[in-house]
């Protein structure tokens, strides 16, 4: 999946040892430097030869109108995208007044790395110039995580052979309304974007960052800008520190859109010379530009009294401390350990210092999906974040929490009480303009509230909860129970609660009734919001009362949530014994993935939706993900039976799937499968695997990366607030050994093919059960459980042949196929057998159909009816 002489395995370090330009847009990504505020694409310093000269801060972005051809009430009607911050990352070397330019130069020794134990991006250039000097050029990035706002790069120009004059020009550019003289910008790579994707960000045509406060005092510059339409403020102010015993000069220069400082030297032989370059990004929704240049004044004062050096060291200290929370460690696997410490290095550097701004789908690496923020956090990022590091998982609830009055708004502008998510967003409004696969997925209510409870579970935080939490929990619990509807007996009781018009985590399949995994997570969310409001009242009865005040909350609404949670409809197929993904899913035709041509996938790119949506056929998982977050609502015989159905069918077009097929393949039996699934998931972007690595991280992907390990391998479970375990280790991996944190009390968990260990860190005791057995570790202790084998194995995976011997409920046959316009048109001939993968064929026993039956569903759930206001 990954060129190994370019990219060499290393446990601890992403390195390069080759340049090129064929990939640039990838590497870009892959050696991109953030902090989850602010980020530094892995762009060279000479700022030339990119694909997008890329840094980008959470949440600053400019606002722009969606026209659409066709308008209905409450389409999205404004659009957000990121913005290009002004690059501070330029810092050119000339040597002989030659420039260094890596596609031309005499290359001797080249090496980029991006370490994860100091968290910093290096990168060493030894260089003989066309006049024959020997030069050596080392260079350091860091964007750092104590000091939010704050990048330093430091370069060190030595000549090795001879004196030589050397000039170093450092730069301020605004690249987002102009490239500067070399160019640059989504022209390199093999990479480049071809025709329509909706992955990208969109392109701003006119002026979008307007000069505010500009200037230069001795080595310090500043550049400040207020946006155009969101009227959002941004200043840039960097120091340029000299350090050499050689004889220099600087000089400067600065305009609207950019600002030099640049230092001619005199270097003697062997006689190095280091120019760090310290860089304070300040951004704000309102505040006057002016402002933030003070701010970044300040920072940068504080910062030249503490050193260089010490932020350095700083950086290091703070690393060391997030490995030791958050490893995990494959043994004997040193390739998947470079991946799954890159991924999970992705996610403190989207996610540590987002403070409340929430986690974009890219971080801060790219502009792919504009910058915005979907379910993909709630879902598959914040699991880490609660297990690892709950602070960070606290902050990016909050950022829910301060979205509910436009949600709020939302949802009124939909018919509907409560709150409403949007499904992409940055200032909190929904800004997708696709309103079938974005606003139509309603489950992203039912996805916070569950990373509600996730956190919760995980920490114990009811402060938390019963301060911001619960009105997360209350609001979208009131929108489900408008959104659905009750069906009644034909003596007038309420029967089964349905709901309708919505669409799934699959975009493939859009605008269905009784989704299959919204109606179980919306199930989840209205139980929950049930209980919660319901132990408040008993054991913060004065928080209950402000509630109670605050949202105008009556006690019959968790009631009402209780009741239509406990009647929702969950479709089964008695014929097929699986659960449908919506209500007419298994009445569409099959898509033959294998038969479909590699130069047609993804199938978005390539298929109008109206053909993709007339099939089976999934862009990710999503009844497999609901078995996953829901586990404890399903049986093992249904798993088993759901995931072989779904599994032949879905695409894994988008990156938010493998993971979680990983996850099902292992607890249900395929356990090659899941080591393969799981394999795709760590390099999705270190291989590129989709084409669009370019665009940034997939954050989300590398969340569920962890989520893999720990949940699919390590099996560790927290159905009910209960910590459980079921390991499946794959069968060339001697151990796995990873941390989580439950209710403050760190377990470091080691996984072997015969036994589990337990160590607990200080705190109280953490009890867990592990395949049904019980135990206790208390805090300094350890124990050690023996494991019988790793579970279920089952070779192989699943295949359409499966699909293609069963009848659907009303008798027909399922057959496989490819949407082709120039298939024949004459009535087909019946002759006894059916087409499976590859156009084999089957024979078929002679069948009737069944006994037509209009209820042919059925509610599965393991909780006892005197079991309300459980935490599923």
């Amino acid at each position: 999946m990954i060129d190994r002489l370019r990219f060499p395995v290393d446990p601890w370090r992403l390195v390069e040892t080759d340049f090129s330009l064929d990939d640039v847009g990838v590497t870009e990504t892959l050696f991109a430097a953030g902090n989850g505020y602010l980020g530094l694409r892995g762009n060279h310093p000479e700022g030339r030869q990119a694909q997008e000269h890329g840094t980008f801060i959470n949440g600053f972005h400019e606002v722009f109108p969606i026209r659409h051809a066709e308008q209905a009430f409450g389409f999205a009607e404004v659009g957000q995208t990121i913005i290009n911050a002004p690059d501070a990352k330029v810092m050119r070397v000339y040597v002989d007044d030659e420039p260094l330019s890596l596609d031309i130069a005499d290359v001797r020794e080249y090496e980029r790395a991006l370490d994860f134990r100091t968290g910093t991006f290096t990168r060493h250039v030894r260089w003989m110039t066309p006049s024959g000097k020997d030069v050596v050029i080392d260079f350091e990035r860091m964007v750092s995580f104590e000091e939010r706002h704050v990048a330093i790069m430091r370069l060190s120009v030595t000549v090795l052979n001879a004196d030589a004059p050397v000039t170093i020009s450092c730069q301020l550019i605004n690249r987002q309304d102009g490239q500067d003289v070399y160019g640059g910008g989504g022209n390199l790579g093999k990479q480049k974007a071809v025709g329509f994707d909706p992955r990208k960000a969109e392109k701003m045509s006119e002026r979008v960052l307007q000069p505010q406060e500009y200037w230069q005092d001795g080595t310090r510059s500043a550049l400040s800008y207020k946006v155009t339409a969101s009227g959002m403020t941004i200043a840039v102010v960097a120091d340029h520190i000299v350090a050499t015993d050689n004889e220099y000069s600087a000089r400067g220069l600065v305009e609207p859109d950019i600002a030099k400082n640049v230092f001619r030297v005199q270097a003697k032989q062997g006689v190095p010379v280091t120019v760090a370059k310290v860089v304070s990004y300040h951004t704000s929704r309102g505040v006057p530009a002016r402002e933030l240049v003070d701010r970044g004044r300040r920072t940068l004062d504080r910062v030249a009294q503490e050193g260089v050096q010490a932020q350095f060291d700083r950086q290091h200290a703070w690393v060391q401390a997030f490995w030791e929370r958050s490893d995990v460690v494959i043994e004997g696997q040193d390739d998947l350990q470079q991946a799954t410490r890159w991924c999970l290095f992705q996610l403190a550097q989207a996610a540590a210092r987002a403070d409340s701004m929430g986690v974009p789908a890219k971080g801060v690496t790219g502009s792919g999906y504009s910058g915005h923020y979907f379910w993909d956090t709630e879902v598959y990022v914040l699991p880490f974040l609660a297990y690892t590091t709950p602070l960070w998982a606290r902050n990016a609830l909050r950022m829910r929490a301060l979205m509910l009055p436009a949600a709020r708004k939302r949802a009124g502008q939909l018919n509907e009480a409560g709150a409403l998510f949007p499904w992409r967003t940055i200032n909190g409004e929904e800004a997708s303009a696709y309103y079938a696969a974005g606003t139509a997925q309603y489950h992203i209510n039912a996805d916070v509230s569950f990373a509600v409870g996730k956190y919760v579970r995980a920490t114990g935080d009811t402060e938390f909860l019963y301060r911001e939490g619960v009105d997360i929990l209350v609001e979208t619990a009131r929108l489900w129970a408008t959104l659905g509807f009750w069906r009644f007996s034909e003596g007038g009781d309420p029967e089964s609660f349905h709901i309708h018009g919505v669409t799934g985590p699959d975009e493939y399949t859009t605008v269905v009734n009784d989704n299959l995994f919204t109606n179980v997570m919306a199930r989840y969310n209205l139980r929950y919001a049930a209980r919660v409001v319901r132990e408040m009242s008993v054991d913060e009865p004065e928080a209950y009362a402000a509630l109670a005040q605050r949202l105008d909350f009556d006690p019959a609404e968790a009631e009402a949530w209780q009741a239509a949670a406990e009647a929702m409809h969950i479709p089964y197929s008695e014929a097929l014994g699986i659960h449908p993904q919506d209500a007419v899913f298994l009445e569409r035709e099959v898509w033959d993935l294998d038969n479909t041509p590699k130069e047609q996938r993804p199938l978005l790119l390539h298929f109008h939706p109206l053909v993709i949506y007339r099939y089976q056929v999934l862009k990710q998982a999503d009844v497999v993900l609901a078995l996953f977050l829901q586990g404890n609502q399903f049986t093992p015989a249904e798993k088993l039976a759901d995931f072989e159905y779904y599994d032949a069918l879905t695409t894994g077009d988008s990156t938010l799937s493998a993971v979680v097929q990983s996850i099902l393949a292992a607890e249900v039996g395929y356990q090659d499968l899941a080591l393969e699934y799981f394999r795709e998931s760590a390099f999705v972007d270190l291989g590129d695997l989709h084409n669009n690595a370019s665009d940034g991280v997939h954050v989300a992907s590398a969340g569920g990366v962890w989520t893999a390990l720990v949940c699919g391998f390590g099996g560790m479970r927290d159905h009910r607030g209960a910590l459980s375990f079921d390991p499946r280790l794959p069968a060339d991996w001697p151990s796995l050994s990873f941390v989580q944190h439950w209710h403050g009390t760190r377990l470091n968990v080691t996984v072997r093919r015969d036994e589990m260990t337990v160590v607990a860190g200080p705190g109280e005791a953490v009890s867990f059960t592990v395949r049904g057995a019980g135990y206790t570790v208390a805090g300094g202790e350890q124990v050690t459980i023996p494991l019988d084998g790793q579970g279920t194995v089952i070779p192989g995976r699943p295949t359409l042949r499966q699909i293609g011997e069963q009848l659907r409920e009303d008798g027909t046959l399922l057959s496989a196929s490819v949407p082709d316009a120039t298939a024949a048109t004459s009535l087909p001939v019946h002759t006894g057998t059916i087409p499976v993968v590859g156009g084999d064929t089957a024979d078929v026993p002679e069948q009737s159909a069944p006994e037509p039956d209009d209820a042919k569903t059925r509610a599965i759930s393991t909780v006892d009816a005197s079991d309300v206001g459980i935490d599923t």
